[in-house]
């Protein structure tokens, strides 16, 4: 996986770039155009947030904490959060690599990193049905980015670790005080009728 890139410079790459915007906001379902969380929130711990980016179902990616490299938390506009990534970098090697990253969280047995390879099995030909010229959008991206090209299953152990580390320090919280649920589903790939 690519590193040394701190996340200030990945934004202004991501930012200065129209056809990569574009790229990004479309398959991969990161709108750096975005930049409101659906409610106002915070950390548990108090540190920084900074909204970076959202998608079409009303979901954001933050930036927490300061310094160089910050890790990236994703909340959906239905109550879930967690950590996904240690930097900016690191989200869009996942991104650009895993688009189908949102459905292997859903589909993972409550957190396990074998059932979340096994969507990732289901979501990677569904992908390539769906937008036939997937690998030469992430073959634009990633050399528009600066992005090395990351095997899926080295992506979703990084997510997956990401993800378990959320609590304590990065626990989100709504307008009330309310904890955000864990982006990790009980759902189990065999309960998606069409992967049977």
């Amino acid at each position: 996986m690519v590193r040394a890139v701190s996340d200030e410079s990945m934004l202004k790459r991501l930012r200065s770039d129209p056809a990569a915007v574009d790229l990004l906001a479309g398959v991969f379902e990161f709108d750096v155009s975005r930049t409101a969380p659906v409610e106002p929130v915070r950390l548990a711990s108090g540190a920084k947030l900074d909204v970076i980016a959202g998608d079409g179902a009303g979901g954001s990616y933050f930036l927490c904490g300061e310094g160089g490299r910050r890790p990236v938390l994703y909340a959906t506009s239905e109550g879930q959060a967690g950590l996904i990534a240690a930097d900016l970098t690191a989200v869009m090697e996942l991104i650009v690599g895993a688009p189908f990253w949102r459905d292997c969280l859903k589909f993972s047995a409550g957190g396990r990193l074998e059932e979340m390879r096994s969507a990732a099995l289901r979501c990677e030909p569904e992908l390539v049905e769906d937008t036939p010229d997937i690998e030469e959008r992430q073959a634009r991206l990633r050399a528009t980015l600066g992005l090395g090209r990351t095997p899926v299953g080295a992506l979703l152990t990084a997510l997956h670790a990401a993800v378990t580390a959320t609590a304590p320090d990065f626990v989100l919280l709504g307008p009330e005080g309310d904890e955000y649920e864990s982006l990790c589903n009980t759902f189990r790939v065999s309960d998606n009728p069409a992967w049977r």
